[in-house]
């Protein structure tokens, strides 16, 4: 079984910090504890509140954000913090007593079309996995309960899901105005029901944890890490708004031939694969000059 691992992240307010945790901690819930008593429902902003630095307490999906009083800087302290919320997940320490815990705030799904005809996006108001996933048939679903669900629906072909969306590929057998709602509403009451999107070891099985792809970055050559620099800051924020994704395959610096791999809303898409092979080679030819020839986009 895989362990929790807690990084720091800083915020905009000098005073909070994050510590994002690589798996959920809560049942797709967020809480805010104001001082010790207030933190009843939550042994672990308890344990926290004994430290006479931290002022508040906010759990979430992911992470733990703390906010401290001006009497420390968070430079001294927050390795000492991130530890000891690591040490106390490892344990088996809970987080939420649920008897305890106030009443859920229900979760909005929304449907929202896409440029690739068979794709419909469905965008929920929090963020549902860490990573993200795509799926092509049933049995590839294994490690997510909620794709493996939604493969029993006779029109579902493959599903991608990525931070706070799940993209969805139909066969041409229904039309999206007939299956939305039904697809929207199932989404949205899975989520509420708090079961797990994807499984805790899915990240660690298909070698997506944090320290995985870093592992795999670092033993790259020096234009293939540009190359996938270029397409995180450039292409797949531009296609993440379209519930699609690009992955990077391989680089061969004989040929200057680069291979991509097209995922969700962009897989076979009619108009986008053209488009996007195109626009990822023009921009890489100009911001690497002399090293790329041609993109090869192969659908997922």
């Amino acid at each position: 079984m895989s362990t929790f691992k807690v990084s720091v992240q800083e915020t905009s307010n000098d005073t909070i910090i994050k510590f994002e945790v690589n798996k959920f901690i809560t049942n797709h819930q967020s809480f805010e504890f104001n001082n010790i008593d207030d933190a009843k429902p939550s042994p672990l902003a308890q344990q926290l509140f004994y430290l006479p630095f931290v002022k508040k307490v906010y759990i979430s999906g992911n992470f733990i954000a703390v906010q401290r009083f001006d009497i420390v800087q968070w430079a001294d302290v927050q390795e000492e913090v991130s530890e000891q919320i690591e040490a106390y997940l490892n344990d088996g320490g809970v987080v939420i007593i649920e008897d305890e815990a106030p009443k859920k705030v229900p979760v909005t799904v929304y449907a929202e079309a896409t440029p690739n005809p068979a794709v419909m996006k469905f965008v929920a108001n929090k963020k549902i996995v860490t990573s993200l996933f795509e799926f092509t048939s049933i049995d590839e679903a294994k490690l997510s309960p909620l794709a493996s669900e939604l493969f029993h629906f006779p029109f579902v072909k493959s599903v991608f899901i990525e931070e706070n969306y799940v993209s969805i590929t139909k066969y041409d057998v229904s039309e999206w105005q007939d299956i939305t709602v039904e697809i929207r509403e199932f989404i949205k009451y899975f989520i509420e029901s708090g079961k797990e999107i994807v499984l805790a070891e899915a990240a660690e099985k298909l070698e997506k944890t944090t320290e995985q792809l870093d592992t795999n970055f670092d033993g790259l050559d020096d234009t293939s890490k540009e190359i996938i620099n270029i397409l995180e800051e450039y292409i797949k924020p531009a296609v993440a708004s379209d519930g699609g994704n690009i992955q990077f395959i391989s680089y061969d610096e004989t040929s200057k031939n680069v291979s991509v791999l097209l995922q969700g809303a962009c897989s076979g898409c009619p108009s986008s694969t053209f488009t996007l092979k195109n626009g990822i080679e023009n921009m890489l030819k100009q911001m690497l000059p002399g090293k790329v020839e041609m993109v090869e986009a192969i659908n997922g």
